[in-house]
């Protein structure tokens, strides 16, 4: 797969407006602010394809890149406070109606910040994800944030919050470094070609 290949396609703000899953999907999932953005960029070997938001909640859609014979699909970002009850519900309803479209999902890359102990939506997140037994990962960003002997321990700490996750699925990453993009491809490809 050549990543450089990927493309923005299309944002969707309804579930009514998705197209048909045609091609395989690799959906990307995670509280708002967690760096989705950052790692989409990071994997295309691009600035701003994924677009970046110093403000949580902002992106409110889901957005569709293509890249080769696959889509990359960048759920909105979930658990950010601010957002009106109306908009709440709509994000409630894209969600629903993304995962419950007959999609042809082949891995959830599932985000959460290595610095802090997952959230109750990120929880809720896998939970609902092994419900639904779609294949998924753990990329735990912002890993450059982390002195060495810090990072080691959270390392061994998220492996334990996430018990319900096999420790090989679970990779630190830093969209800065590049920590663990050869890894996430890795499992993408994997993903794509069963």
């Amino acid at each position: 797969m050549n990543y450089n290949n990927a493309i923005f396609e299309k944002s969707f703000g309804i579930s009514a407006q998705l197209p048909p899953s045609v091609t395989p999907e690799i959906t990307f999932s995670g509280r708002s602010n967690v760096g989705k953005s950052s790692l989409l960029n990071k994997l295309f070997n691009r600035k701003s394809l994924a677009r970046v938001s110093s403000v949580p909640g902002k992106t409110v859609t889901i957005n569709f890149y293509g890249v080769d014979n696959a889509k990359f699909v960048d759920l909105p970002g979930y658990g950010y406070a601010k957002l009106s009850k109306q908009e709440k519900e709509r994000f409630g309803e894209l969600m629903e109606g993304y995962f419950h479209s007959e999609r042809n999902i082949k891995l959830v890359v599932q985000l959460v910040d290595l610095r802090h102990k997952p959230s109750a939506d990120d929880y809720a997140m896998l939970d609902f994800l092994k419900q639904m037994d779609i294949p998924v990962i753990v990329v735990c960003t912002k890993a450059d944030k982390l002195k060495v002997k810090e990072l080691e321990r959270r390392k061994r700490e998220i492996t334990e919050e996430l018990d319900m996750i096999e420790p090989d699925k679970i990779i630190p990453f830093s969209s800065k470094t590049g920590l663990g993009c050869d890894e996430i491809k890795m499992c993408i490809e994997k993903a794509l070609s069963n």
